[in-house]
């Protein structure tokens, strides 16, 4: 690329590819995300279409000596799309998607969201892992790892991408598969966005509905140490087509809940028989649980975490449900300064917990459940409040969890040595692999990797 693209510090276009600066038409709305307590100004928004695109983004950046972030889906609570002062890569407008049924491949690319995949792949009654949020961005899922419904049968999100197309550090595009370029691979499969920008995304899908049996029930917070020993030794012995979460949260009506939901993947016999005991329990109070559209079991929770609302979260990843968590939480939720906060414990998978720690870069494949303070409110005025409550239970959690967190579910101002638990023993490989991609770390506004020194 010729050396004069970038004589001037602030143009409006390069070539193929639109800028926009703060007072330009569109600008705020390419800056806006999904938690809505993020308001940061990027001194320019890279607006791509295509590879080349980015490519020409990021040589900008470097050249400018910019910050980079790069928006995909935007759904993360810690906001890492979007820089102050440099330059966003905003992969919104990149959303073609194509599916293979004979070959059961979706090809994706990085500004679907998982309602695009879940319509697209199920008009052909297939799916892959996809988020249990249907605004959940494709690209921020499967590069930090993926949980969902499918997971106790078909693996992450990671498991099941099959390659990419990625732009590193250098502007060079590379494709990254178990035959090529596999250390990259290897290290998007849970490393998160580190070692470039992915511009396409080629996933496994499996036969999976139309219709699934699966759904929620509903017991009052007074029943929840009963409820959470039950669902404890329910997923002890869970089929392998069975996937589950637990939550607490308040019903529409205030009426404070603890809930359990789950997806059963394979026939609706198979999972009317897995998931009685579930319907048996209590009697719950509140029985949604039965035969029902997969793509409605997708959208569920999106009511419970729409876009612009106010945001923070802290995760903990378990290997066991202890004793003096379960008789912790129904007080601590009681406590909730705010009534759209969630606790949820989401269960990993079976299919997942069998994968080999090494295999890819999600290397927690003991971890039994994510552990979640989901914290959401209104007014701006209560950010103070309601961060450090949220901080104060997590912090309350760590001697019943490990050391870990999910990475995609880092809050931010996690410190340096929370990132690298988040990737446990995978990290000194990563750290390895970005000195090779990225050696001047200019991804960086991630659950970051520091280039191992040479």
């Amino acid at each position: 690329m010729a050396e004069q693209s970038f004589s001037s510090p602030s143009p409006r276009h390069l070539p193929g590819l639109t800028l926009l600066r703060d007072g330009d038409p569109g600008y705020d709305d390419a800056r806006r995300i999904w938690n809505g307590m993020i308001d940061r100004r990027p001194a320019a928004i890279a607006r791509c279409t295509s590879a080349a695109d980015v490519a020409e983004a990021i040589a900008y950046g470097r050249a400018q000596g910019l910050l980079l972030s790069v928006r995909g889906g935007d759904h993360s609570a810690a906001g890492a799309a979007v820089c102050e002062g440099g330059l966003m890569i905003d992969l919104s407008p990149m959303t073609g998607l194509e599916v293979d049924p004979a070959a059961r491949i979706a090809r994706a690319e990085p500004g679907l969201r998982w309602r695009d995949v879940d319509q697209a792949t199920q008009a052909h009654g297939l799916a892959t892992t996809g988020g249990t949020i249907s605004d959940t961005g494709v690209a921020g899922l499967t590069l930090g790892g993926g949980l969902g419904w499918l997971a106790g049968r078909h693996g992450l999100t990671c498991d099941n991408l099959l390659s990419a197309e990625i732009v590193t550090a250098e502007g060079e595009r590379l494709r990254a598969s178990a035959g090529e370029n596999p250390d990259l691979f290897w290290a998007i499969r849970g490393g998160g966005g580190n070692f470039g920008v992915v511009t396409n995304f080629a996933f496994r899908l499996h036969p999976v509905g139309p219709t699934i049996y699966g759904g929620m029930v509903a017991h009052p917070l007074d029943r929840a140490r009963d409820v959470l020993h039950f669902y404890r030794d329910f997923c002890a012995s869970n089929p392998d087509e069975v996937n589950t979460a637990c939550a607490m949260m308040t019903m529409p009506d205030g009426a404070k809940v603890i809930a359990i939901a789950a997806c059963h993947c394979g026939s609706l016999e198979e999972g009317e028989q897995a998931l009685a005991p579930i319907k048996a329990f209590g009697p719950p109070v509140v029985d949604q649980m039965g035969p029902m559209p997969y793509l409605a079991l997708q959208t569920a929770l999106d009511d419970a975490f729409p876009r612009g609302r106010r945001y923070y979260w802290k995760s903990a990843l378990v290997t066991e449900l202890r004793d003096g968590h379960v008789e912790a939480l129904p007080g601590q939720f009681a406590a909730a300064p705010s009534p759209h906060t969630v606790f949820l414990l989401q269960q990993i998978g079976n299919a997942a917990n069998r994968v080999a720690p090494d295999a890819t870069a999600f290397a927690h494949r003991d971890a039994r459940w994510d552990a979640l303070v989901l914290s959401g409110w209104e007014d701006p005025a209560e950010d103070a409040r309601q961060i450090a409550w949220s901080r104060q239970v997590y912090e309350s959690w760590r001697p019943f969890c490990s050391d870990a967190s999910y990475t995609n579910a880092l809050s931010g101002e996690d410190r340096q040595e929370d990132v690298r638990a988040s990737y446990g023993s995978a990290y000194p490989r990563l750290a390895q692999i970005k000195a090779r991609y990225d050696p001047a770390n200019i991804f960086r506004m991630n659950a970051n990797v520091a280039p191992a020194s040479h």
